[in-house]
């Protein structure tokens, strides 16, 4: 999932690897928000999904952002579940909806994507992709070919990210 801002040609692309039912990932809301605010559009930030099987509402969650995404209120979706990970554990996708309807999306289309599965490959596609290059855990970022772990420990990892985006950025390279 992109982010809804439109992203310059040559924007560095930071792939964000999330579970929206990880406390980790709520954590690292206030690094991605940081990193938006300090590059806007020449960062290119992309939620990529890594559903985890000990949240056993992760992957409903990932398919409610991708609906969230087609009725252009991805990252604000996102965030506002991410930052009520306890009300998802107890509410699964009723919580889900519920969300959806709090933002002004139409809930009832939320509550049908759910139920016919069309943002599935998205999902699959994404968790494949992470298991491919390595990805364990949430959160989990890749930028300039550079994959940093967030799972275990968020302590430094946007300043790290802001060394490889600033030296892409300078550098011209494409990440």
């Amino acid at each position: 999932m992109s982010d809804s801002s439109p992203a310059r040609a040559d924007a560095v692309i930071l792939d964000v690897w999330c579970e929206l039912q990880c406390p980790d990932c709520r954590t690292a809301l206030d690094d991605v928000r940081a990193l938006r605010a300090r590059y806007g559009d020449r960062l290119e930030l992309r939620l990529r999904h890594f559903p985890l099987e000990k949240h056993k509402h992760s992957f409903a969650a990932a398919q409610a952002a991708e609906e969230a995404l087609a009725q252009g209120q991805g990252w604000p979706y996102v965030e506002a579940v991410l930052g009520r990970v306890e009300e998802l554990d107890r509410g699964g996708e009723p919580f889900l909806v519920e969300v959806a309807g709090e933002l002004g999306l139409d809930a009832e289309e939320f509550d049908t994507a759910l139920i016919d599965g069309r943002h599935i490959l998205i999902v699959d596609a994404d968790q494949a992709e992470g298991k491919a290059i390595g990805v364990t855990g949430t959160p989990t970022y890749v930028i300039g070919g550079e994959r940093l772990d967030g799972g275990k420990s968020q302590e430094g990892l946007r300043e790290r990210i802001e060394e490889i985006a600033d030296r892409l950025l300078d550098g011209g390279e494409q990440g």
